[in-house]
């Protein structure tokens, strides 16, 4: 089995996009809570660089509402990705009511990574906080106009661990499916 260049068969097809549609909206929800925590700690990372990013995604609603749309678009794709790796190893392997329970716990597995690593990064954020030598990020601060960047810095730590988190919890749940597979047997 070729995760990258699979051999498919076209009657798994709708059911593994199914899967990965439902890691995209597993994955949005995740970002919308997480840049609505992450937008109480600095508006600053949002006002000051995420809002430019999404401008096409602005329509006019509040801060709150673009952020979480915002927090939407950055993670949907992520979500998609993982689903369908995850699909690519569950629906063909197992039937399908143990393919779902399968992909279910390999999904939890992702945000729990994800959710972890955002913890950490938080963490090491306040540790970098401590350490008041900003001036790697002078440039960047004073071009956008940053006021609070120990802020903005513990923020951009949150999201690139949580981003972290989720890549190595995908690798788990790869590996977790593939144990299943080897102790429940495949049925393709």
């Amino acid at each position: 089995m070729n995760l990258l260049y699979p051999n498919l068969q076209w009657r798994w097809l709708p059911t593994m996009l199914r899967y990965a549609l439902l890691g995209s909206l597993v994955a949005g929800g995740y970002g919308i809570i997480h840049d609505q925590i992450t937008y109480s700690i600095s508006p600053e990372y949002f006002t000051r660089l995420k809002f430019s990013q999404f401008h096409y995604a602005d329509f006019g609603f509040s801060s709150r509402v673009f952020v979480g749309e915002i927090g939407f678009l950055a993670t949907w794709w992520v979500g998609f990705v993982a689903g369908w790796f995850v699909a690519r190893i569950a629906v063909p392997a197992f039937p399908p009511r143990t393919a779902f329970c399968h992909a279910s716990r390999a999904f939890l597995t992702i945000l729990a990574f994800a959710l972890t690593a955002s913890v950490i990064g938080y963490f090491l954020g306040l540790l970098r906080r401590s350490n008041p030598d900003f001036s790697s990020w002078e440039g960047f601060a004073i071009n956008r106009g940053i006021r609070d960047l120990p802020n903005f810095v513990r923020v951009a730590y949150i999201h690139n661990a949580s981003y972290l988190g989720s890549l190595v919890g995908l690798l788990a749940a790869i590996v977790q499916l593939k144990r299943r597979l080897r102790t429940d047997g495949a049925i393709a």
